[in-house]
Formats: C-alpha cells, sequence, structure tokens
C-alpha cells in the first residue's frame, strides 16, 4: 500500500528502537543476576501522588466521564491559571489556557493552526525529535540550528536573526530542553522574543520540563514575556502524570477558537478521568510532595552528573532542569573500539546491562558524539549503573 509523502519524511523514533533491543536483551540479562536498568526513557519512576489517585476513582465511581468541552474542564483551566500566578507571578487568564491529551496534542494543534506547506521554523540542535515531526507532519520544514555547550545548547537571538529568512514562520524552542536538560535564560528569552515579533513570526515554547527547574535564573516561564507567546505544558514530568496524557497549551486569546475548532475535530476532548484527577494535582498536599520529589531529582542530578564526568563521560553543561544528562562520550568510544554513539549504546547494553539513549534521535551536529542518559531513576539504580558502566570503561 501507497504511503503519503508526510508519513514517509516522519523518521523512525530511534529511542524506541533502542528500548526495543533493550527489553529483548532484558531476559537474559535478568537471568545472569545483574538485570538491565533502563536510562533510556525520560520518565519519573514517581507515578501520581495519592490525591490524585483518589480524584481519579472519584471520577470513575461517580460517572464522571462523558465528554467535557473541547478546551478541557472550566475548573481545571482555572487551576492551572492560578498555578502560574501562584508558582511563577505571572497573570496567565484561564481563557488562553486550552487542555489537549498531552503536550504532543498541544503541539500538533499549535503546528496545524499555524504552519503552512513549505513554512521553515528554526529549532536548536540537538532538540526532542518528536517536536520536528509535528512541524512536518503539518506540511512545514524543521530547520536544525547547531549549537554549543558554550551556548547552553540553545538557541540565541543573534543565531535567530542570522537563520531567518522569507521561508521562516518562526520558532520553537524548548527550556528546560530534553536532551540536555539545559535552559534559555529570561533575558535571552526576551531577546529571542525581540527578534521574533520584529519579524513577525511565531514563538513556540515547550515548557513541559518547566516545573523541574533547579536554578532560578532559569526557572521562569516565557509566557512572561508577551501575550503572542505560546506555551506548551504537560502534566506528565513535573505531575509524574506520564500515561494519563494530559496537556495544556496557552495562546493568545484570538487563537483559542481556532484551537477549539481542531480540537473538537481531531481529539473531541482529552481524557475526562485525567482531567478530574488533575485538579488534585494543585491541592496543597500535592504541592508539597511534588516539590519533595522535585529535590529528589535534583540530589539524583547532583550525584550522577560529577559521577559520569569521572568515568570520562563528560557532561559539558550541568542541567538546571529536567532529569537529564547529555555526555560526550568520544572518550568511552576509542576506549572501547567503537565508532560512535549509537554503536557505544548497544555495547553497554549487553556489557553494563545499562541502557542508554544515543544522540542520534536530536539531530545531527556532533549528536554521534553524545549519548543521553535520563536520572529520572531511584538513586540506587542510579549508584548501580555508575557501578557497572565504571567497570566496562575501567
Amino acid at each position: 500500500m501507497k504511503v503519503s509523502e508526510r508519513a514517509q519524511r516522519i523518521e523512525p523514533f530511534y529511542v524506541m528502537e533502542v528500548a526495543k533491543a533493550a527489553q529483548a536483551l532484558a531476559a537474559s540479562a535478568a537471568e545472569s543476576g545483574t538485570p538491565m536498568i533502563y536510562l533510556n526513557i525520560g520518565e519519573p519512576d514517581f507515578t501520581a501522588p495519592p490525591l490524585v489517585q483518589e480524584a481519579a476513582a472519584k471520577a470513575i465511581r461517580g460517572g464522571l466521564t462523558q465528554y467535557t468541552p473541547a478546551t478541557g474542564l472550566p475548573e481545571l483551566r482555572e487551576r492551572i491559571s492560578h498555578w502560574y500566578a501562584q508558582r511563577f507571578a505571572v497573570n496567565v487568564p484561564a481563557s488562553r489556557i486550552v487542555v489537549t491529551a498531552g503536550a504532543s496534542a498541544a503541539l500538533q494543534l499549535a503546528c496545524l493552526a499555524l504552519i503552512n506547506p513549505g513554512d521553515e521554523v528554526l529549532m536548536p540542535d540537538p532538540s526532542y525529535p518528536c517536536n520536528r515531526h509535528f512541524v512536518t507532519a503539518a506540511g512545514g520544514n524543521a530547520v536544525l540550528i547547531p549549537t554549543t555547550a558554550a551556548e547552553r545548547f540553545q538557541l540565541s537571538s543573534q543565531k535567530v536573526a542570522t537563520a531567518w529568512n522569507k521561508q521562516t514562520r518562526g520558532v520553537l524552542l524548548a527550556s528546560p530542553s530534553n536532551p540536555t536538560g539545559t535552559s534559555i535564560s529570561l533575558s535571552e528569552m526576551k531577546r529571542i522574543h525581540e527578534v521574533v515579533k520584529g519579524l513577525e513570526g511565531i514563538m513556540i515554547i515547550d515548557e513541559i520540563y518547566l516545573g523541574l527547574s533547579h536554578e532560578a535564573e532559569y526557572g521562569q516561564t516565557a509566557l512572561a514575556l508577551g501575550d503572542d507567546i505560546i506555551s506548551v505544558n504537560s502534566f506528565s514530568k513535573y505531575f509524574n502524570m506520564t500515561g494519563w496524557r494530559l496537556g495544556w497549551l496557552v495562546v493568545p486569546e484570538d487563537l483559542v477558537p481556532v484551537k477549539e475548532r481542531l480540537a473538537q475535530n481531531l481529539f473531541i476532548c482529552p481524557s475526562t478521568i485525567a482531567q478530574h484527577a488533575a485538579l488534585a494535582c494543585f491541592e496543597a498536599d500535592s504541592l508539597a510532595e511534588y516539590e519533595r520529589r522535585r529535590a529528589e531529582f535534583k540530589a539524583r542530578r547532583d550525584y550522577f552528573i560529577p559521577a559520569l564526568n569521572a568515568l570520562g563521560l563528560t557532561v559539558p553543561v550541568m542541567p538546571d532542569g529536567a532529569f537529564y544528562a547529555w555526555a560526550d562520550c568520544t572518550a568511552a568510544c576509542a576506549k572501547l573500539g567503537v565508532p560512535g554513539s549509537w554503536e557505544l549504546a548497544f555495547e553497554l547494553m549487553n556489557r553494563a546491562h545499562v541502557a542508554v539513549t544515543p544522540g542520534r534521535d536530536f539531530g545531527q551536529a556532533d549528536t554521534k558524539h553524545f549519548i543521553r542518559f535520563s536520572t529520572a531513576n531511584a538513586m540506587p539504580e542510579l549508584r548501580e549503573a555508575i557501578d557497572r558502566l565504571r567497570a566496562v570503561l575501567a
């Protein structure tokens, strides 16, 4: 059967290919007494806290399982609005918030509403692969701009201005970023915004890891810079609801009817049960638990990054948020006699029973020399992983 050109332009999500290989090896690894440690998938080891689980069960018992408005439960939009005011001291009216079926749906709605065939969208290299594929699926072209450690692997206003041409529609940034865990300072974000606004472009910011920022300099929402910025967020990471598939968009007021119309046709509405559960995310006890977990993620980062550096898996920029380590594996590849991170990932999987993600997914600029570790695992697993890596790389 002939598939569409659009589908042919979407590359495989290689992290999932590695995950399948890790699962296939896991049985034999367990039999050998060294079960596989998965540091390849960016998923918190924490699940939804008690009040959230109870709210979901209560919604099911109460029959609250029918369609909601396409833009989400009004009370959930209000609570998200209040969270912005409480956490970031930013006024984001509930009327600008559109609840979605995960951040993926939010990005899809944003791209479909704003990108025409042939439009170019500037993105940093490295960056999360699915983000550029949303641009591709909308008929646009993601233009990856190489970045360096000195730039925190993020775009600068100068690079945006230099790369802009007649086909450029806007920028799609992520702060904090997957795979690097680095953010854009609010001052540089402001300069980028000024460039994009001056060129009458669009600015989409993936902020799904914003709640997991560890440094005040970077833990600020770009929404503070203007009502024209489009922010994508999620209940998956900070709120530990990955499989519940719930996220949200913040858009200018005049775009809300457009998003609503698209959402009605594509999704009808986000999961009703997940929405009722998410209301409990903003209870005082839940927020206190999330902050305790954020501190735990920071403790894991503070242990794991120096340990990687000591092994020669150098992390050139300390991540300020999320739960990733973007490590230069050049020395490790030379030591094990492999050409790049793709082959190294399989060596580590087979020899250390540690699954990691090669840089191949995240771009083209030097990514063969990098691997991504997830530090979302519990501390005992992270310590065991370091011990195994040390044994292989010694």
